[in-house]
């Protein structure tokens, strides 16, 4: 049998097995960035002030119709926000490969329909729409998800110094 044959010669096992990982690396290496997938969606953030408001009067008089707005942009998968004293932050998340420009603008056009529904004081103040940098968000995700699963093996949550209860 094959097995047989690399298990009689464990230096020719051992030196085809050196040079795959290397010829893997060079290939690696030579690999253009236009191949790598992307990792993380884009993100559009939309910020508002209201100042002199509690967190829930801005959640109810700025979030409110800012979210009933944007709620059917096209190819959003999720959306979250946060409403504090006078700030409103909302991060909207778009499939993998959507233009992150055009989802800018798609969104910046549906806040525009909502600042009519918005308290004077906070259209004076201003409402904006930017783009995120998801790299390195999209660089860690994946790394949690495969801690997450190195860390059910025995032991290697605390080789890797993960909290295993993170990953639940």
């Amino acid at each position: 049998m094959l097995s047989t044959f690399f298990i009689r010669r464990p230096v020719f096992s051992s030196v085809i097995s050196i040079l795959i990982v290397l010829l893997d690396a060079v290939a690696a290496f030579r690999l253009p960035i236009a191949r790598y997938p992307k990792l993380a969606s884009p993100v559009v953030r939309v910020e508002a002030t209201y100042p002199g408001a509690n967190s829930q009067s801005v959640a109810d008089t700025v979030a409110s119709p800012i979210e009933q707005e944007v709620i059917g942009v096209d190819r959003m998968i999720a959306m979250s926000s946060t409403s504090s004293d006078g700030r409103y932050s909302l991060d909207v998340s778009f499939e993998v490969g959507t233009n992150i420009d055009m989802a800018a603008v798609l969104v910046q056009n549906r806040v525009n329909i909502a600042q009519t529904r918005l308290p004077d004081e906070a259209r004076r103040q201003g409402v904006t729409t930017r783009k995120q940098s998801t790299n390195l968000a999209g660089v860690i995700s994946q790394w949690d998800r495969l801690a997450c699963r190195w860390s059910n093996a025995p032991g290697a949550a605390l080789a890797l110094g993960i909290c295993y209860a993170r990953c639940l």
